[in-house]
């Protein structure tokens, strides 16, 4: 992978080159202040007002030139008006044609404009990160906050990319306007699904989305779902991503994650009911769930290093799996067997395909489809949650075929098996396996002819990073020869932008901040599994709910999933910083875990249903909020290969199931168990005690 600071010197406007962000004497200047405190001639205050000086003078060369290029396109186009005008009422088609031709040339210098603006930001970015990492300081934080938030803010300038939507709104609308029938066509406004899509509009719009430092639905969602991007695509990415890519062998990915998340949580309101009817305790049915887990565990460590060679076969191979393994839980009942049944839920555990469902849509997916892609992935995986429960609450039905028994315990299995048999059907037909060149080697930055074929290569494809993203990234100064030893330090070689090859290798990447972000998403999934796997033990117990009330109540909580995500996603994200809302969610998830506690008082419906909703909720909020800060902060090597960042999350949300599912059970079973036998004894010993103080008053009254 290419330095930062080679591709910038590569891919600048040449007549352009004076305006940019001088990232090589900003290098320079970090290393001069790097001796200075270690020698102990620095000031840190010093150092500090210096930095934030030159920060200041460069960030205002950038903004007043930015400012100074959208005049000159706007003058363009009021010109253009005028053209278009005249166009339209001598009715020449040729005239027509030129003055579309000129409203793309405008957009070409736009989307020039837009990279040159992007560029300067991932410099700007970068160089805080340096200085933080070098000095041990937190510079970034100081520095967005008071830039951005400063009533005559330039950072704002470039970050929120203010008075580009008005030039992208003229060009889109004028082009509409200009397209097939000379000026009739219904104005964008009107017809917003109508407007035209041309290429100029739709590059342009891809790259404001890449530049935007705002928080939407689909961002949030995308990195819920804890697919990662990589920091420095090569050139020819959206190239190569549209001729490979297939939108069906895409939905039939996202079909699988649904399937198995339905898979997971079907048999959760009959899984207590199932265990009794096979002579096991209800406790049991922790195990049935969890055997599923613990399967998952090795099988998206294989999976994932399969998927190096093919996507087709290992999603082929999980379909068979989870096939095999639902008819073995169907046939546990008529065996009588509860071994047969944690068989069956073992086998679908080694089938779970999320790890390779991740990495579908991370290597093999445009970028410009890819944060849709991953949504996809969320909102299938939140579905699937919710229509579990939801068709275990309609399985009721009890009769024999073939021998075979069928009732509210085996349906489930039935069904998933029916269901992955016609899954495995389509994706023996209409999957395709992507070229694995293109999806799954890193590809190199290819030399260029011409530099201006890298400049519009680039401009296409642009970079997507955040400012305040602190990922495990080095850059190499070129031409610095001042300062070269710190720079052998910190600078990436191409050996160390290569995926880690093991587990040990990524957890070496993990940083003390991903560490945390993993273990406050263990913490939720273990709190999440609880409440979910719990449920129809202790609604049974306590309230004698049957098992449709259970999967209702299921089903009701899973989809309040995708509401939550729109709800943070839209206006919590934007409101509050993503910390606070981390800390707010942790708290709430706490009092709600503490109000699920039978204490001196009557266990009742409401504070059950208050305290699941709560934790649930603020569990979801948590997911979400967490997985966003933890594909800032994780290492740009974890975006590909076998042991990626996706992988990771899997594994420490797969061992808070086990978790929670495994030794959690069988100490409450066995506690359930002693309790028992406890109060058995103090009923007989009351018992034993009546009778003995019954016979002794009726030796008195005969006295």
């Amino acid at each position: 992978m290419v330095a930062f600071g080679k591709k910038l010197k590569e891919t600048q406007i040449e007549e352009w080159q004076g305006y940019y962000i001088n990232y090589k004497i900003l290098k320079k200047k970090v290393n001069q202040y790097s001796r200075q405190i270690e020698n102990g001639s620095g000031d840190h205050l010093l150092v500090l007002k210096d930095f934030s000086f030159m920060l200041d003078n460069q960030l205002e060369k950038i903004v007043l030139f930015m400012l100074e290029q959208q005049g000159l396109l706007a003058k363009r186009l009021s010109a253009l008006r005028e053209q278009q005008d005249t166009a339209f009422q001598q009715g020449t088609i040729l005239d027509v044609s030129e003055v579309r031709e000129a409203y793309r040339a405008v957009g070409q210098d736009l989307l020039r404009l837009l990279f040159f603006v992007e560029m300067n930001a991932i410099g700007l970015r970068k160089i805080l990160k340096k200085f933080d990492k070098r000095l041990g300081y937190g510079f970034t934080n100081y520095y967005v906050k008071t830039r951005a938030n400063h009533p005559y803010s330039q950072l704002q300038q470039i970050f929120k990319h203010v008075g580009f939507g008005a030039v992208v709104g003229a060009i889109s609308r004028n082009l509409a306007d200009l397209q097939d029938n000379e000026g009739s066509y219904v104005s964008i406004y009107d017809q917003p699904i109508l407007h035209l899509q041309d290429p100029v509009v739709t590059s342009i719009r891809a790259a404001v989305d890449r530049l935007t430092n705002s928080t939407n639905f689909l961002n949030f969602m995308g990195k819920h779902a804890m697919i990662m991007q990589e920091d420095l695509p090569s050139p020819s990415q959206d190239d190569v991503g549209d001729q490979a890519f297939d939108l069906m062998s895409l939905l039939l990915n996202l079909m699988n994650t649904f399937l198995y998340m339905v898979n997971t949580y079907i048999i959760v309101p009959t899984a207590d009911s199932y265990s009794l009817s096979l002579g096991a305790a209800a406790t049991v049915c922790g195990a049935v769930i969890g055997s599923m887990a613990v399967a998952q565990m090795f099988s998206s460590v294989y999976l994932s290093a399969w998927s190096n060679k093919s996507y087709k076969k290992p999603l082929v191979f999980s379909s068979v799996l989870l096939l095999v393994g639902n008819v073995l839980y169907a046939l546990a009942y008529d065996l009588d067997s509860i071994s047969v049944l944690l068989i069956g839920r073992v086998f679908c555990g080694l089938g779970s395909a999320r790890a390779v469902n991740r990495r579908y849509i991370s290597d093999c997916v445009p970028p410009k489809l890819r944060m849709k892609a991953s949504a996809g992935f969320v909102t299938a995986s939140a579905l699937g949650m919710a229509c579990g429960p939801a068709l275990a609450c309609l399985f009721q039905a009890k009769f024999k075929l073939f021998k075979l028994t069928f009732n509210d315990d085996t349906l489930p299995g039935w069904f998933m098996a029916l269901a992955w048999l016609v899954y495995l059907l389509c994706l023996c037909i209409s999957f395709k396996e992507p070229p694995q060149p293109e999806c799954n080697i890193v590809p190199q930055e290819s030399n260029r002819d011409t530099k201006g074929n890298r400049t519009h290569n680039a401009m296409e494809n642009g970079l997507e990073q955040p400012l305040l993203k602190s990922s495990e990234e080095k850059q190499q100064d070129d031409d610095d020869e001042e300062g070269q030893d710190f720079d052998q330090c910190d600078e990436d070689s191409d050996e160390s932008h290569k995926p880690a090859t093991s587990i040990v290798a990524a957890y070496r990447l993990l940083t003390p901040s991903v560490k945390a972000q993993l273990l406050i998403y263990f913490m939720l999934k273990y709190a999440m599994e609880i409440l979910l796997a719990e449920s129809s033990v202790i609604t049974g117990y306590y309230f004698m709910w049957s098992t449709q009330y259970v999967a209702l109540f299921l089903a009701c909580l899973g989809l309040t999933v995708l509401p939550v995500n729109v709800l943070v996603g839209n206006y919590i994200s934007n409101m509050f910083e993503e910390r606070q809302v981390l800390l707010a969610s942790e708290i709430i998830v706490c009092i709600g875990i503490v109000l699920s506690f039978k204490v001196g008082i009557p266990y009742t419906v409401p504070q059950y249903v208050i305290s699941a909703v709560l934790t649930f909720v603020s569990a979801e909020v948590l997911e979400g909020v967490n997985l966003s800060l933890l594909s800032r902060v994780m290492s740009s090597r974890l975006a590909r290969g076998t042991y990626n960042g996706g992988l990771l999350s899997t594994e420490a949300g797969t061992l808070a199931r086990v978790v929670a599912d495994g030794p959690r059970r069988r100490l409450w079973g066995h506690i359930a168990a002693q309790s028992a036998l406890r109060l058995q004894y103090i009923r007989a010993q009351l018992e034993e005690n009546l009778r003995a103080a019954s016979r002794n008053f009726g030796l008195c009254l005969t006295e």
